[in-house]
């Protein structure tokens, strides 16, 4: 029997609660229970548990002794030459002066500039594609989608040979530098491009076209339509775009890394801590400070998408874009700027990449693609990547479908399925660089049974899975809630088992999906930086991390021609999955015809 001092202990009373909270899911249905537990004690060891021991680190010192608030005390400058507490007053006076102010000031800067730039440019690009008649506009949607094939790297190094000191282009900036600010901002908006403008073009394709044809016959001018329909409907999507743009920006440490010179940011500095002075009690302080824009941008993202109401409804009639030869020509103007933009960075890098010597020798060759000669640079490095897409895509798609079905179409378990989906959602407010730190804290810790992962490939993949998780998650949970549950039903009467119908039903009609989350796995961690930076050795360096080290090393047309090949590989992996999709959906979707 227990005491009564037992009764009153804190740790008895989460233990119940906890016991309470899955009781009834463990009475209904033993095996599914444990099916689900498992899911959930995988979540728990390659998401909670990093991210725990990165909080613990930040408290510790380089001896794992408890210190309190003496990490964040050092890194915002509250201490003296003695290292003791100048006190709070005193440091806030300071504050404005320190590094750390500056670094936050700037991350903040850059990011709110270029969330209104690309939020902006990525409107007037998407109502040119959906609500005119220019030509062209599956061209113009694929060459928008361009700079999400290669890693951040590849604007930032096309920059430096179009702005750079010696760049063709260096007078356009009426003697500004591009290292700096000027060049992060560009940087910035040329990468998180693609991002904005898909979310903004699933914005605009639901629309109403009543509300148009009202307006129009009350004889209201177009602009006055775009103003008082367009934008009101599309308040959400502008907001959701923003503070993705906004999240994308503030964690990238690739662009500000390559062209960002002097300008410090949260993102170099976190690296130089870790990287440059072994400081990883600062560095774990930094990636608490950048994982709370992160948390802020996901936690009004998400409080949005609740107030968001259905502009769709079973009365709406499509909209279709009628015929205005002005507006048309404006927009194919404004859409022809955007594009060449971008195709200028692609065709930079690419020209850059087959010349001798930038600006000196401009024959062409391939000797920049001989990256055993390099240093930082190799053809094992982009083998690894090769490797390392290849098992994220063949491990991370069925893991991701098979916990987002647990969490979908499992009977009963509502709390657990729950907390499935609350576990999935934590990557997407998670750095890749904070969670590749909060791994390197966790894995490498002596204590762990899991320690001989660290160091090798498998670490690579696993923290790539969990950094692009939840993307795919939220797209396999969306193709899942499309299926009626009545197959389950069905299948249960005649005694099927669940996983029968899981592999006859499900997949097959999911097959679609099931191919775009392995591509985008595949894609992602072909271009990946942040999320490996602190994880790769020696034998497993990536190829996106040997575009930074051959930057680093003054090998910058190398670079290019590296940060080239994943692009075309990330195209070509793209091409193939368009013909593999349209083959396999004409044998196994005839039914949706």
């Amino acid at each position: 029997m227990l005491s009564d001092s037992t009764h009153s202990n804190p740790l008895f009373a989460i233990w119940k609660k906890g016991t309470r909270f899955l009781q009834k899911d463990f009475q209904t249905n033993l095996g599914g229970f444990f099916t689900l537990s498992l899911a959930v004690a995988v979540l728990c060891l390659v998401i909670l548990l990093p991210l725990s021991f990165l909080f613990i680190k930040s408290f510790q010192d380089q001896d794992g002794l408890f210190i309190g608030w003496f990490n964040f005390a050092e890194y915002f400058s509250l201490l003296d030459e003695q290292g003791n507490f100048i006190g709070l007053l005193e440091g806030l006076r300071s504050f404005p002066d320190s590094a750390v102010a500056v670094s936050l000031g700037n991350s903040l800067q850059i990011s709110l500039i270029s969330a209104v730039l690309v939020t902006s440019l990525a409107l007037l690009y998407a109502y040119g594609l959906s609500r005119t008649n220019i030509p062209f506009k599956g061209a113009w949607k694929v060459v928008a989608q361009i700079p999400i094939l290669a890693p951040s790297l590849l604007p930032a190094i096309s920059l430096f040979y179009l702005f750079g000191n010696q760049g063709i282009l260096k007078g356009l900036l009426m003697g500004e530098s591009i290292y700096g600010p000027i060049g992060i901002v560009l940087g910035e908006v040329i990468w998180t491009f693609p991002h904005a403008l898909m979310i903004l073009l699933t914005g605009l394709s639901l629309s109403d076209a009543r509300l148009y044809e009202a307006a129009e016959s009350m004889k209201v001018s177009k602009m006055k339509i775009f103003f008082t329909v367009t934008l009101p409907g599309m308040k959400y999507p502008l907001i959701s775009t923003f503070f993705v743009v906004f999240t994308l920006v503030i964690t990238d440490f690739g662009i500000p890394k390559v062209i960002g010179g002097d300008y410090s940011v949260l993102a170099t500095d976190i690296y130089k801590q870790v990287v440059g002075q072994q400081n990883f009690q600062v560095g774990s302080v930094i990636g608490l400070i950048l994982l709370f824009p992160a948390l802020l941008s996901f936690y009004v993202d998400r409080r949005i998408q609740r107030k968001q109401v259905a502009l769709v409804t079973a009365k709406s009639v499509v909209y279709k874009s009628k015929k205005n030869p002005k507006l048309d020509a404006i927009f194919l103007v404004i859409n022809g700027l955007i594009a060449s933009a971008i195709l200028s960075i692609l065709f930079m890098a690419a020209f850059a990449s087959l010349i001798e010597f930038w600006p000196y020798n401009l024959s062409l060759t391939l000797s920049n693609y001989d990256f055993d000669q390099m240093d930082g640079g190799s053809w094992e490095a982009f083998r690894n990547s090769l490797e390392m897409a290849g098992w994220t895509a063949l491990f991370g798609t069925p893991l991701i479908f098979s916990f987002a079905y647990l969490s979908q179409k499992m009977v009963g378990f509502r709390r657990t399925k729950n907390l499935i989906h609350l576990l999935s959602m934590i990557p997407l407010a998670v750095p890749g660089m904070v969670l590749g730190l909060a791994y390197v804290f966790f894995f490498n810790h002596p204590d762990n049974p899991l320690n001989f992962l660290y160091d090798g490939m498998t670490i690579l993949v696993l923290c790539t899975i969990v950094h692009f998780y939840t993307v795919s998650h939220l797209t396999a949970v969306t193709a899942l809630k499309q299926i009626d549950s009545e197959f389950e039903a069905v299948s249960a009467s005649l005694k099927v088992t669940q996983l029968v119908t899981f592999f006859r039903v499900t997949v097959p009609i999911c097959l679609p999906v099931i191919l775009d989350i392995s591509v985008y796995l595949f894609m992602n961690a072909m271009t990946t930086v942040s999320a490996v930076i602190f994880l790769y050795s020696s034998d497993t360096t990536l190829a996106s991390i040997a575009v930074l080290n051959m930057d680093d090393a003054g090998d910058t047309a190398p670079a290019a021609a590296m940060a080239m090949m994943i692009l075309m590989t990330s195209a070509c992996v793209r091409l193939l999955h368009l013909v593999i999709t349209r083959k396999m959906i004409a044998r196994t979707q005839s039914w949706r015809k």
